[in-house]
């Protein structure tokens, strides 16, 4: 539990400097058995939009000099909150927090329908309950061991690693798997010039018509602690082949190979198909996890 009591908590945005910072804490937050929570992986993919847009959107609470909590805007609507082990039942923060957030005025979440990703926040999420925020869709975390080797993607599918001068193959894939127009060669290159890049791998699987038909980015978070997979994708028209199954293998290798203990993703409950598909390359899947809501 953190000590120091009598001094003020205060609600920051980063400059710069401060989503290093950012990026260090969640770093050094991450430990095995934790709930799944905000990543530093998670701020090297909003990098793509480019390093001041991501210190526009990230919120950090400290007392006295030092981070308690850290949050990304993933959008306008939804905080993606974690809060340092020592402080996770720490209620004068949880009380701090739910005044920050349930207070347009105060710059952290607008008007209107909100949402709340917090798992490491239970006294946050007891408070915003009892206030009347309401348990929002049921997202199922997947964690897979990585103390023994990853068993190799079958055979006639090679996996690449993508550096700068690929990237357009990788942004291509994703721009197909989620049929979005956002996934572009530029917010690639932005992505990659973060700090969190420097633990990350993108990956691409090409099939034996050397066909890029799949595409991944891992994140590790040091030595022994989890990483992630954000995002995976198969094109769609290579879906129904087990190229999924492949490419989440070849993550789970790469994180592996950067010193991860394991690797883990979330997904939609609802989205079925993503559950089987990393259920299949040995993820295990975890109790589900309801993000908080507040109605307009």
């Amino acid at each position: 539990m953190v000590s120091d009591r009598g001094m003020a908590i205060v609600l920051g945005r980063p400059d710069l400097d401060g989503l290093s910072e950012a990026v260090h804490a969640l770093r050094d937050w991450q430990y095995e058995g934790a709930p799944m929570q905000l990543h530093p992986g998670d701020l090297g993919w909003y990098w793509r939009l480019g390093a001041e847009a991501t210190a526009a959107a990230v919120r950090t609470w400290r007392r006295d000099g030092h981070l308690l909590a850290v949050g990304l805007l993933d959008g306008p609507e939804l905080l993606r909150l974690t809060i340092a082990p020592t402080a996770q039942r720490d209620a004068e923060l949880a009380r701090q927090l739910v005044a920050d957030l349930t207070d347009p005025a105060r710059g952290v979440l607008p008007a209107g329908k909100v949402c709340l990703e917090a798992p490491t926040a239970p006294l946050v999420h007891d408070l915003l309950s009892a206030g009347g925020w309401q348990a929002d869709e049921p997202w199922t975390p997947l964690h897979r061991d990585l103390a023994e080797p990853v068993p190799e993607p079958r055979p006639g599918l090679r996996i690449e690693v993508i550096g700068p001068e690929r990237a357009h193959i990788q942004a291509a894939v994703l721009r197909s798997a989620f049929d979005s127009a956002r996934f572009t060669e530029e917010r690639w290159h932005g992505m990659a010039s973060g700090l969190p890049y420097a633990d990350a791998r993108c990956l691409v699987a090409w099939d034996d018509q050397d066909t890029a038909v799949a595409a991944v980015t891992v994140w590790a978070a040091g030595p022994g602690r989890p990483g992630v997979l954000e995002p995976m994708g198969v094109h769609r028209d290579h879906r129904g082949r087990g190229h999924g199954t492949a490419i989440s293998l070849a993550a789970a290798s790469a994180l592996r190979g950067l010193g991860s203990s394991s690797a883990i993703v979330c997904t939609p409950t609802a989205n079925a198909g993503a559950v089987a598909t990393y259920t299949s390359a040995g993820f295990r899947p975890l109790p589900e996890r309801l993000d908080l809501c507040r109605d307009a």
